[in-house]
């Protein structure tokens, strides 16, 4: 018999059980009868209808992609999408595109995803390639690109151009056709105009989103690059900021200069929407909003510059006018080691020991330091070429975790012969990463590779970070270390 608890009296007195009544079986009613089709309007016309009555076809999903393919991938769905209605082989073509790309970045579709992907998108062309080419008005897939290119290119259709116009030039490769794009320029030198929430095209400045005040004055302080030192901008220099400035200076990969600089006026434009009392000027970002962003970003860096015994690096100028512009420069420069360094986010603190120090060259470019042994102006230590700081800092330590890795052997070797995440990153807790100085030093022992290490080797090289407690969440770790010894 089934129980129920009823209370009898105050909430201190004990409890009686006493049985349920059960409500007597009924059964559900029947279902609704399914509503009657629409009518087919086409069927009334006779056959000549039946293809001008036919469905619109249904739009591919172009926002739920795999992670590792949706940079390069998305700009052409979504065109698709977005010329579906007006060319429908246009819209093929770029999906097309889109597929061999997507193959050509993932052959083996090992990627989490990839392999769904491909085969609906796959699906979806075996489709669309029997529906669209009967609704073909040029001879060849290229001449409708191009025809429809020149159309959109008379009506400033600006966002999709480069779409169209890669889709295009994939299209006459090796065809003899090349002379249809001869002395077309296919190069976005603003890389403003793919993007991902905000479009930061000038071409784009009345978009709605770009209209709240919030945006336009996060907008403006990030392309805020007056009173800064020049630079040497191979790209367009009409719509430079501070993260394309950096990026000449440091040599940060294009596309990640693109995503930070969206993620960096989105964080300020959030934060200045909720000030409140709200901001005295509406044509100017909130020092407020630059301070709390400042803070919550370098929180972990001041932690472990306090733990080390180490000054920040954060140095700022003594004009006041200057100052917010100097502060966003720091907060970009971390936004963009963090966006490139993704395989090295599991380890704070080395990001913490790399931004010292590119934040004490920022320093140095910013007041105009000359170098006592050259006598030059100090530059970056790595310089600004393309993808240096990719391959000059992200790489070389990547490179020790993977071999580190490899030694694990899937799980079947002790964890004394290998180092995992945790244990590349304490070396950062200690003032000996500073041994391996910047440059860094190919020849530190943290670069090091040996074949076995003993357990007593691993030991001594954790003691030095059992002495203190790293804000009280390293005491798990000395009590395991008690029970060795």
């Amino acid at each position: 018999m089934e129980l129920e608890i009823v209370e009898v009296g105050p909430s201190s007195r004990p409890l009686r059980y006493a049985p349920r009544q059960l409500e007597p079986w009924h059964a559900p009613p029947p279902p609704p009868p399914p509503p009657p089709p629409p009518p087919h309007h086409h069927q009334q016309h006779g056959g000549a209808g039946d293809a001008a009555g036919a469905p619109a076809a249904q739009q591919f999903d172009s926002e739920k992609l795999p992670q590792t393919l949706v940079s390069e991938i998305r700009p052409f769905l979504r065109a698709a999408n977005q010329v579906e209605a007006e060319n429908p082989r246009v819209a093929y073509l770029c999906r097309f595109h889109a597929f061999e790309k997507a193959h050509t970045m993932d052959r083996l579709s090992t990627g989490r995803g990839v392999r769904q992907f491909k085969t609906t998108l796959l699906q979806r062309l075996e489709q669309d390639e029997r529906s669209t080419k009967s609704k073909m008005t040029q001879k060849s897939d290229a001449r409708e690109m191009k025809l429809f290119y020149e159309k959109k290119k008379q009506a400033n259709a600006h966002e999709l151009l480069p779409v169209l116009a890669e889709v295009l030039k994939a299209l006459l490769s090796g065809t003899g056709l090349e002379n249809l794009v001869a002395g077309e320029d296919f190069t976005d030198r603003s890389g403003l105009l793919r993007y991902n929430i905000l479009p930061l095209h000038p071409k784009f400045s009345q978009r709605p989103i770009m209209l709240l005040p919030e945006v336009r004055v996060a907008f403006s302080a990030v392309f805020n690059v007056r009173s800064l030192p020049s630079a040497t901008m191979k790209d367009d220099k009409n719509h430079t900021d501070i993260l394309r400035w950096l990026q000449s200076w440091f040599g940060f990969q294009t596309g990640n200069v693109a995503n930070q600089r969206e993620h960096l006026i989105l964080l300020l434009a959030n934060m200045h929407a909720r000030l409140n009392p709200k901001p005295s000027s509406a044509q100017m970002l909130d020092d407020r909003a630059v301070d709390e962003l400042l803070a919550k970003t370098f929180e972990n860096y001041l932690t472990w510059c306090k733990f080390l015994g180490r000054k920040s690096n954060i140095w700022l100028p003594s004009v006041k006018q200057e100052i917010q512009q100097h502060k966003l420069l720091y907060i970009a420069l971390y936004l963009l080691i963090w966006g490139e360094a993704s395989n090295l986010r599991l380890m704070p603190e080395c990001l913490c020991y790399i931004f010292h120090h590119m934040s004490y060259e920022l320093y140095g470019v910013l007041s105009g330091a000359v170098s006592l042994i050259t006598g030059e102006k100090v530059r970056p230590a790595y310089g600004g070429d393309d993808e240096s700081f990719l391959n000059n800092v992200v790489k070389p330590i990547y490179d020790v975790i993977f071999q580190e890795a490899q030694k694990n052997k899937n799980g079947a070797s002790d964890h004394s012969t290998w180092r995992n995440y945790d244990d590349l990153n304490e070396f950062f807790w200690s003032t000996d990463c500073f041994k391996l100085g910047w440059p860094m030093r190919p020849n530190n022992d943290f670069f090091l590779i040996s074949d076995a290490t003993k357990n007593s080797q691993v030991s001594f090289d954790k003691q030095f970070f059992v002495d203190q407690d790293y804000q009280g969440c390293h005491m798990a770790l000395k009590v395991v270390l008690a029970v060795f010894h």
